[in-house]
Parts: structure tokens; C-alpha cells; sequence
């Protein structure tokens, strides 16, 4: 059976040492004059996005071209869905033009997982629904632990994650991932933003972001995905913000140390002020940047052209 990347636990450690490892190999790629191997050339990855994206498809389609792959662009609103089509036939129709992987967005929990069942590609689940966005926890991981100089562990690093838990694929995402690694994750935000049931979740749980900032080496923000849920089940943006931003004034009360990261969009002025966004703590720049050749290796070790020797980038 194909091997496809749907959630964080269809990786074993080996993986995601593998994956740590190929990362690193391709930033470096990344930074030459001329950044682009041809370690895919003749493979055609696809882009199925049903959702909209800046980061996310821009870093797919610019890591598959760095590859010298070929890519198909899916665009919703001009594509046959709006004529009926369903989405298996959609998904069908793109292998069948001759797709090998398809990097797939969906606002419906498990969508990547029925899809990838349907077809003999692999897929990459880049975001499904409120479920999970794996590519985004493996370059958060390989973040923290180059700015640490954490080696193959995070252990001892005390993370917390902030804001809309509950419809947040990257926070489910990212507890997996960083309490795999040995991090200890805290979820910070009022009640209404966070699971009713978190006690499957590897995870501390506080409504205080006051509490927590003194005692965490990242500050992990999220967005407020209100167009995931009704207004009435939370406060106001302002109280929200009141309560849970992070400002210059609370940042003064974290480690010096600590840095600041957010998977984006920034809603600058409701979980972040700009001040913060654009301080020397931030990585969030870098996370985009480090998105670029998390996603070349994710491409590349599912395509199965890795079997430990590097020479075969070239």
C-alpha cells in the first residue's frame, strides 16, 4: 500500500528522525544561489486545495518546483465542483491526469483520510477540517529545536500553546508531535476555546496566560478560526484579546529566553500585537521560511526516494 502522510501517528520515531534530518539537508538547499535539486524530476504533485491559503499551498508548490517536480494546481471555485462533481471523482480525475501525490486541504475532519483510501498516490493532508495539519507540527519541531540547539529531543522544553484550541488542527497536531519529542505543552485559553474532553490529551490545561508566561521557552499563538464556529459560544474579539493577546507587557513577563511562534495568519492586534510579531523573539518568519524544506523532505522521503544515503538528491 502507498504510504501517505495524513496524521502524526502514521510516524515512528525513525520517521521523524529521518524527516528532522532531510529538513536540515534541504534549509541548506534553500539557502544557495540557486535553490533546486533534481531529486523529483519527472513526478507531478498535485495541489487539492478546499480551503483557502497563503502559506501552506505557496510552500507545497514551491517545494515540489525546488524538487523539479511538476505541479497541477486545483483552484475550487473554477474547478467542476461547482458544477456537482464529487469530490471522489474530483480526486480520481486528478490521479488519472497523472498526479503521483496529491497535497491535500479540506474543511472536513477525516476528508484526507477517505480520499487517500479512494486513490493508489500518496497524500499529504495539509489541513483537515479541525483534525490535524502535520506538516506544520514537523517544521514547529525542527524550529524549536534548531533555535535550542536541542538535538534529536526536546526534553525539558516547556511549551505553551494559546488561544483557539478547539478548532485548531495545528494544536492537535503539535501536542502529538512536541509531547512525543519530550516537550511539555500547557493549552492556555478561556473555557469556551478549548476541548470539553482533554483527558486523552498528553497536556497541562490553564486559563491563565498571566500563570503560564513566566514558566514557558515557547509561546505559541493561535488564531481565532471564527469561521469554524458561532460567535455566541465565545467572548467578544476585544475581551479575548484583553485576556489572551500577547503584548510587549507580557512578553516582559516571560524568560528572555522565550521565544514567540504562530502558524498564521497573524490577526495582529487580537492574539498578537505587531510589536511582538516583529520583535527578536519572534520565529514566526522563520517558520515560514523552515516550511519550505520541511516540505521538500516530506515530499521527497514519501515518494520513497530515501533510504538513508543523502547522495541521491543530487
Amino acid at each position: 500500500m502507498h504510504r501517505s502522510l495524513v496524521s502524526i501517528s502514521d510516524l515512528t520515531d525513525e520517521d521523524i528522525t529521518e524527516l528532522m534530518e532531510l529538513s536540515r539537508v534541504f534549509f541548506e538547499v534553500n539557502s544557495r544561489d540557486i535553490p533546486k535539486v533534481p531529486a523529483l524530476r519527472g513526478k507531478t504533485v498535485a495541489t487539492l486545495f478546499f480551503e483557502n491559503s497563503t502559506r501552506t499551498r505557496l510552500s507545497f508548490e514551491l517545494a515540489a518546483t525546488r524538487l523539479s517536480a511538476d505541479v497541477l494546481t486545483f483552484t475550487l471555485a473554477s474547478s467542476s465542483v461547482s458544477k456537482g462533481e464529487s469530490l471522489r471523482d474530483t480526486a480520481e480525475t486528478i490521479e488519472s491526469l497523472g498526479a503521483d501525490l496529491i497535497v491535500m486541504r479540506h474543511f472536513s475532519s477525516g476528508s484526507v483520510q477517505l480520499v487517500s483510501s479512494w486513490l493508489d498516490i500518496p497524500l499529504v493532508n495539509a489541513g483537515d477540517g479541525a483534525h490535524e495539519h502535520p506538516t506544520q507540527a514537523l517544521l514547529d519541531a525542527v524550529t524549536i529545536m534548531d533555535h535550542f540547539e536541542a538535538g534529536k529531543r526536546l526534553d525539558g522544553i516547556e511549551v505553551a500553546i494559546i488561544g483557539d484550541v478547539l478548532h485548531s488542527r495545528v494544536a492537535r497536531s503539535n501536542v502529538q508531535l512536541l509531547s512525543r519529542l519530550g516537550a511539555r505543552v500547557t493549552l492556555v485559553g478561556p473555557p469556551a476555546l478549548l476541548p470539553t474532553d482533554l483527558s486523552l490529551w498528553p497536556v497541562k490545561v490553564s486559563n491563565s496566560l498571566e500563570e503560564v508566561l513566566p514558566l514557558c521557552d515557547v509561546i505559541y499563538l493561535l488564531r481565532i478560526q471564527s469561521e469554524r464556529f458561532s460567535e455566541s459560544l465565545m467572548p467578544s474579539l476585544a475581551e479575548f484579546s484583553k485576556d489572551f493577546a500577547l503584548t510587549h507587557d507580557r512578553l516582559g513577563r516571560a524568560k528572555k529566553t522565550a521565544i514567540v511562534m504562530h502558524p498564521g495568519p497573524i490577526i495582529r492586534g487580537v492574539e498578537i500585537t505587531a510589536e511582538v510579531a516583529d520583535s527578536p523573539q519572534s520565529l514566526i518568519r522563520k517558520q515560514v521560511s523552515n516550511g519550505v524544506g520541511v516540505r521538500m523532505a516530506v515530499l521527497y522521503w514519501l515518494f520513497g526516494a530515501y533510504q538513508g544515503r543523502l547522495e541521491s538528491i543530487w
